[in-house]
């Protein structure tokens, strides 16, 4: 199976590459929607300008199994974030931005040495901001004989005219479903209809790429996995997404469900997020899989 982007043109992903960063100008590629000109250096509330500010770029092997394979992804994770999550394990970097400037230029060669080190894939980690930049980088590292599936590791914090643009690029969607209501992703995310957009954007993703396929070797080649981070004293609302998963999207969409909850960055100023999940939690959260037929995918081990 060939990487999506092949299924286009050069000439069309060039179009799409000039399409997105119009969309900069007057930014609306996130549901923030912040209207700021970052071709003109404005910041909106992700706080990213137009260069691509970029924390790390490796192999990891801490995906799950299909995306890391035998030789890792090719991790790209970028500074800053569209959410402010209030329990983020990763603040440093997507709240307060540590990481490096670089340009499109500087973006394609971290992805053409990612290939030259074996990635399976690049796997874009908290891309939304960036998307543009992705797409006017990739453009580059094709014509430099770039060839390796695209991962789209999401917060799920994202607009379907952006991720139309991304139809036949990206070959494996690997969203968050963090909140199944709007109320509370405001209170811990400050995200406004974080569910609503959450829902409209994971549908449009298994449009484009559909239930998760694997090479002869187990490595993913194309499809949707859906990432669920349980959260303390039902927060984050597993029935409901699980409900729409099975009734909306698909029964054999791989889910990977998450038990790595701690209380990190301010949330234990938060008391009802200053505690990790209990056992008990953790257990209903896969109860609530079983019910609903989601048996694809992967379950932490509770620690």
């Amino acid at each position: 199976m060939q990487p999506g982007y092949l299924n286009i043109s050069r000439e069309e992903l060039t179009r799409r590459a000039e399409k997105a960063k119009e969309r900069l100008k007057n930014c609306d590629i996130c549901p923030n929607n912040c209207g700021v000109d970052r071709t003109a250096g404005q910041v909106g509330i992700c706080r990213a300008g137009y260069n691509p500010k970029v924390a790390s770029h490796n192999l990891h092997q801490g995906e799950e199994p299909p995306i890391s394979g035998t030789r890792g992804s090719g991790t790209i994770f970028f500074s800053f974030c569209t959410l402010k999550c209030a329990y983020c394990q990763n603040w440093p970097i997507s709240q307060k931005g540590n990481g490096a400037e670089t340009d499109v230029t500087g973006l394609a060669g971290m992805m053409l040495e990612l290939k030259k080190r074996g990635a399976h894939n690049i796997n874009l980690v908290t891309p939304t901001h960036y998307m543009p930049q992705f797409l006017e980088a990739l453009v580059l590292a094709v014509d430099e004989g770039f060839d390796l599936p695209i991962v789209y590791n999401t917060s799920g914090y994202e607009v379907v005219p952006a991720l139309k643009l991304l139809d036949g690029i990206v070959d494996i969607y690997l969203p968050d479903m963090r909140y199944a209501c709007d109320l509370v992703a405001k209170r811990y995310s400050k995200a406004k209809m974080y569910s609503s957009y959450n829902r409209a954007a994971v549908k449009e993703m298994f449009r484009q790429v559909g239930n998760l396929q694997l090479d002869d070797d187990g490595i993913a080649v194309k499809g949707l996995i859906v990432r669920h981070l349980v959260l303390p004293g039902g927060i984050s609302g597993t029935e409901e997404i699980f409900k729409f998963i099975s009734e909306e999207v698909s029964r054999v969409v791989h889910i990977s469900l998450m038990d790595q909850y701690f209380p990190a960055y301010m949330a234990d100023t938060v008391p009802e997020l200053a505690r990790k999940i209990t056992e008990d939690e953790f257990q209903m959260a896969m109860d609530i899989m079983e019910k609903y037929g989601l048996q694809e995918g992967w379950v932490q081990e509770h620690v």
